[in-house]
């Protein structure tokens, strides 16, 4: 016969069950144990100091409370701690030991007017602050790198490339400079995720704050943050902070792989304009003969291991309810700070590789010379020399890169010749160009001088472009170090308070 009983009345399971252990809690422990013991001791640290303060608590309590702790820090190793399923978390766990340690009436207390909600999320801004930190700095870095080398080299031709062609004579500074410009709209957008880690959960609780008189603020200003989060519902349902920290950690390397993905074809053997150094070369185990830059490899598939971890980690939040859940939290945030572990070694080994490079001008003036790429400039120069229109200009160029070409010519000192025949053809009479005019017209260093425009490679519009970026980036280091200094102000006021509460008798 059919049990018609409540099943809840009939349930003689046990929490938690095995398979629900090995799979879930153990591994949620453990992350917890490994990368948010920090944040949970500064957690309870800043709830108590509150509650005393603001007299929720009394300080006798309060002092209790805080002596117990400092006995579980002091007594309690997380590196040694094995998951045994006698509590569901590590949250659990040091209410446990605190309950041993207090007082049946201060059991507990610690834990008023807050929620695992507000203490996760809080939990998990005060793990990714640090890593996005350290990334930062670390993009600094090979900012400055590149700005080096840029400076180094501003004047040093190179063959810049379209649609996998030789297209038109730069400099290797000029290309850093973009490549500059971007890291620093990337260093941008990771302060910008920054800003929105810097609002404090605590005092949300579950979804609605408290009845209690919490002063968020004050806990907020002791854990390091710029201000509260305002909205208690966004506290515990809002994590654009985590689509936020990641998108803009994906951008960082999705972007750098283009600029490592240079550098593996212009160090190829066919190429050849970059030369990379013996310390980042290695053989074959066959073939003496070879050079194998390794590192611009290991470059480009760690920044896609960066930027694929990064998407992740911000994917998994894709069609989830707006609310606390379980998506977002421990287990993405774990499998989030991988982006964080590969992209620090994508970084510090591009900082390291980038002054090393050299450009190797005999094959930069041999491709110039076999693909002509000067060409353009003989267009400008008619129009503005000659007076003939734009149009023909480029068709009397054309035919003269034609005629280089087909001869393996040399376009300075074989292209004349055709050039006048070209002109003749085309303008129906004789060029005001003398063969000296067309061979400095054509010339590498002059299609660069000539480029002065806002943001060109010419000396004093690359000039003033890299002490632009020198300006940006020392702002960008002044703000870092303004907002560390801050938050370590933070860190010792609250240890220091917390240090007095717990000697109070």
């Amino acid at each position: 016969m059919k049990d018609n009983t409540d099943p809840r009345l009939r349930d003689n399971s046990v929490f938690p069950d095995p398979v629900y252990k090995e799979t879930v809690l153990r591994p949620l422990f453990d992350g917890a144990r490994t990368h948010h013991v920090e944040g949970f001791r500064a957690i309870d640290r800043a709830h108590l100091l509150m509650l005393a303060e603001t007299g929720i608590l009394p300080c006798e309590a309060a002092a209790e409370i805080a002596r117990a702790l400092i006995a579980i820090e002091q007594e309690i190793d997380p590196a040694t701690l094995s998951y045994t399923g006698e509590v569901e978390d590590y949250f659990f766990l040091v209410e446990a030991e605190l309950r041993k340690r207090l007082k049946p009436e201060d059991d507990g207390r610690l834990h008023t007017g807050r929620s695992r909600n507000d203490i996760d999320h809080t939990l998990f801004k005060l793990a990714l602050k640090p890593r996005l930190d350290r990334l930062s700095q670390r993009l600094r870095a090979v900012i400055a790198a590149a700005l080096t080398l840029a400076e180094r080299e501003k004047a040093t031709l190179i063959v810049a490339y379209t649609h996998g062609q030789p297209a038109q004579p730069s400099t290797l500074g000029h290309y850093l400079a973009a490549a500059i410009e971007v890291m620093l709209r990337d260093h941008q957008r990771l302060m910008q995720a920054r800003e929105l880690l810097d609002r404090c959960p605590m005092g949300a609780a579950a979804i609605t704050t408290s009845g209690f008189p919490l002063d968020r603020h004050r806990v907020a200003h002791l854990l390091g943050f710029k201000a509260p989060l305002q909205n208690s519902y966004g506290c515990i349902a809002a994590v654009d902070y985590v689509t936020s920290v990641f998108s803009a950690v994906e951008l960082v390397f999705l972007h750098l792989g283009r600029v490592i993905q240079d550098l593996q074809f212009w160090t190829a053997f066919e190429v050849g304009q970059i030369y990379v150094p013996n310390a980042f070369v290695q053989i074959s185990s066959i073939m003496p003969q070879k050079r194998n830059p390794v590192p611009i490899e290991h470059l480009r598939h760690l920044s896609s291991q960066t930027m694929s971890r990064a998407r992740m980690a911000r994917d998994i939040v894709h069609n989830t309810p707006f609310t606390d859940m379980n998506d977002s939290e421990g287990e993405t945030q774990e499998a989030g700070y991988q982006a964080f572990e590969t992209g620090e070694r994508v970084l510090d080994l591009l900082a390291a590789l980038l002054p090393t490079l050299t450009v190797d001008s005999r094959r930069v003036a041999e491709t110039i010379r076999r693909s002509c790429i000067t060409i353009t400039e003989l267009a400008d120069t008619l129009v503005r020399r000659e007076g003939v229109p734009f149009r023909v200009a480029h068709e009397i160029a054309s035919a003269v890169a034609r005629a280089v070409v087909a001869k393996d010519g040399d376009l300075q000192r074989d292209g004349y010749e055709a050039f006048a025949n070209a002109f003749r053809h085309a303008a129906g009479r004789e060029p005001a160009l003398s063969r000296e005019d067309f061979a400095l017209a054509v010339s590498p260093e002059n299609f660069v001088a000539l480029r002065e425009r806002f943001g060109g490679p010419g000396p004093k519009a690359l000039g003033a472009a890299l002490a632009g970026y020198r300006t940006g980036l020392a702002a960008a280091e002044d703000a870092a170090t303004a907002m560390a200094q801050r938050e370590e102000a933070a860190r010792q006021e609250l240890n220091g308070a917390f240090a007095a509460l717990a000697g109070a008798v």
